[in-house]
């Protein structure tokens, strides 16, 4: 059991939220501290500057401690699980970091409760399907109060997604792959690539300008000699 903790640490200051691993004889010592906390909720930036916030909203009344690393948690069978915890679904470098360090299957545990009745679950739900494809490994996106959903390597969703209203468990068959995505092998390139054409462009653009003569401005008309415009005669 893969159990999501917010609370204080016994070893370290601090409140930490965190996905601690349960074998089948207790807690088994793995743990990730999440490390991309979200701003107002899990902590106040600039707090000496910003701490009124609490008192107008559910801002954090403490601020949460970051994880110093991600981890790669090893089941009784033997797969190799990446944990992120809610926010950090939404960053596709965490994932491909997971990956390469070895996980066969990413989870991302939530609690979306500040957000029901709105289209937020859904659209959170759906990041693990960009996070799936991208890797080539399937995600799981649990949560407390939300949409939960698997997803396959390829980004396909598995079985149907589990709703706001639901108050169940459901078993899934997760397929593994192997092998290694573009993205997990090269990362950002795409955005990279654009960025550079982009640049391309407006240097050519620049120095098109530069070579290019200017225009010279229209002649004035024509004036007789008490100032007015000359006529043309017909």
């Amino acid at each position: 059991i893969l159990v999501n903790v917010d609370a204080r640490r016994s070893d370290k200051p601090g409140i930490f939220k965190s996905s601690v691993l349960v074998g089948p004889g207790g807690p088994t010592g793995q743990r990730y501290d999440k490390m991309r906390l979200v701003p107002f909720g899990e902590y106040i930036p600039a707090r000496s500057l910003l701490g009124w916030a609490t008192s107008v909203g559910k801002a954090a009344d403490e601020d949460r401690r970051r994880g110093t690393a991600p981890v790669v948690m090893t089941l009784p069978d033997g797969v190799h699980v990446g944990p992120l915890v809610c926010f950090e679904s939404a960053f596709p470098d965490m994932s491909r970091h997971l990956v390469r360090m070895g996980a066969q299957l990413l989870i991302a545990q939530s609690s979306t409760s500040s957000f029901q009745d709105t289209w937020a679950p859904a659209q959170h739900a759906s990041l693990a399907a960009l996070r799936a494809a991208e890797t080539g490994r399937p995600m799981v996106h649990a949560t407390l109060t939300g949409i939960s959903a698997v997803y396959g390597p390829d980004g396909e969703r598995i079985g149907k997604w589990l709703g706001t209203s639901a108050s169940t468990a459901a078993v899934y068959d997760v397929p593994l792959a192997r092998g290694a995505t573009l993205y997990v092998r090269l990362g950002d390139w795409a955005v990279y690539a654009a960025l550079a054409v982009v640049a391309a462009f407006c240097a050519a653009e620049g120095a098109r300008a530069l070579r290019r003569p200017a225009r010279r401005p229209p002649a004035p008309p024509a004036r007789t000699a008490h100032g007015s415009p000359a006529h043309p005669v017909r």
